[in-house]
């Protein structure tokens, strides 16, 4: 029987069929005990046992008919080629002004859809045309940032028994059940997000990237509760509630307004001082996690800069810095304060591109 269960074994490899050794063992146990002496229950155990796809079965058939029954199978019809021509569409209709020559095919033509959304996540925003910064928008829009969470003072209602003692639950169930306490209520922690603060640089080496990152700014603003916005410039402007408007063309707007040193010079290190000293060390970055999206280039003392990133750093649950340069082959952060800051920075991030944003927002996520 182990002999013969091998030798089929070895005709259904010889018919390109895949049978493990342990499938063989399968197969052998099977028949066992249904037993060779009627002709179904050896096919349908081999079936079950030794066949993983449809398309084998056929094979299957023959090697059987060959095998256990000693008669010929059927030759089987060879399968119709089939010319396919595939039409390649990249959303844009061109009219060449020659339908005369066309001559209809009767070959299936299937047709595939460019997708432009795809090329412009890798597509940097330095190259954008103002229609895909309009795309990049929307995209943008469907961008959920998650933060992290951070245990929260008020308690919640905990579904084990551990915790804290909730006495005013305990006794209104130990009331419906006539004055026994049956089981004993608890409290727990519970959690909230964390406050996200993204401090952009506005600066005019920063022009090819922050009218992009501008946006994706607004998107978090306007798509996640507790987010502060920030413009780094010749100064520190707040623009928090410029960019609460749903509208993005008013928000970008409003903000560009009360920016009053876009595309200008930046003094990073003095900016955040401003931050710290005004609200950052005062609460705003305490247990948030903070962004800063520049290319690090600073006019100012990089002291300053390193004096501020440290008292940032204390204060803050984790600093992402975003610098859109960083996919530039060949770079190395040499700029002064980029070089000033990279130590107090916990994730140093590309921010060139629609990809690199969604990668920053599993950044913050974690």
């Amino acid at each position: 029987m182990d002999a013969a269960v091998v030798a089929f074994a070895r005709v259904l490899r010889g018919v390109g069929l895949e049978v493990p050794v342990g499938n063989v063992l399968v197969f052998a146990d099977a028949l066992s005990i249904v037993g060779v002496a009627e002709r179904d229950d050896v096919y349908w155990a081999g079936l079950a046992t030794l066949v993983h796809r449809p398309e084998d079965i056929g094979a299957y058939d023959r090697a059987f008919a060959a095998f256990w029954e000693g008669r010929r199978a059927p030759p089987v019809d060879e399968p119709e080629t089939l010319e396919v021509t595939i039409a390649l569409d990249d959303g844009v209709e061109e009219d060449t002004g020659d339908h005369g020559d066309q001559t209809p095919s009767d070959d299936p033509t299937i047709h595939v859809r460019f997708s432009a959304s795809e090329v412009l996540r890798r597509k940097d925003f330095a190259r954008y045309t103002s229609a895909e910064l309009d795309e990049a928008r929307r995209l943008m829009a469907d961008l959920r940032l998650i933060g992290a969470r951070r245990r929260s003072r008020r308690r919640i209602r905990s579904r084990l028994d551990r915790g804290r003692p909730d006495l005013r639950r305990t006794v209104r169930a130990a009331l419906r059940a006539g004055g026994e306490p049956v089981r004993r209520r608890h409290t727990e922690a519970g959690e909230r997000p964390r406050r996200l603060v993204l401090l952009l640089d506005v600066s005019g080496s920063m022009e090819p990237y922050a009218r992009a990152l501008a946006r994706f700014v607004h998107a978090a603003v306007v798509g996640r509760g507790r987010v502060e916005a920030f413009a780094l410039g010749t100064r520190l402007t707040r623009i928090t509630r410029e960019l609460s408007s749903r509208d993005p063309d008013q928000a970008l707007r409003q903000a560009a307004h009360s920016v009053a040193d876009w595309a200008g010079g930046t003094r990073l290190g003095d900016d955040l001082r401003a931050f710290n000293d005004t609200w950052g060390v005062r609460g705003m970055a305490r247990g948030a996690i903070v962004v800063i999206l520049s290319d690090g280039w600073d006019r100012g003392d990089p002291a300053t800069m390193t004096e501020q990133m440290a008292r940032l750093s204390r204060v803050a649950h984790r600093i992402v810095w975003v610098n859109p340069l960083k996919a530039t082959a060949g770079y190395a952060p040499l700029a002064r304060g980029m070089a000033a800051a990279l130590p107090y920075v916990d994730d140093f991030v590309e921010g060139h591109s629609l990809e690199a944003i969604e990668q920053l927002a599993r950044v913050i996520a974690r």
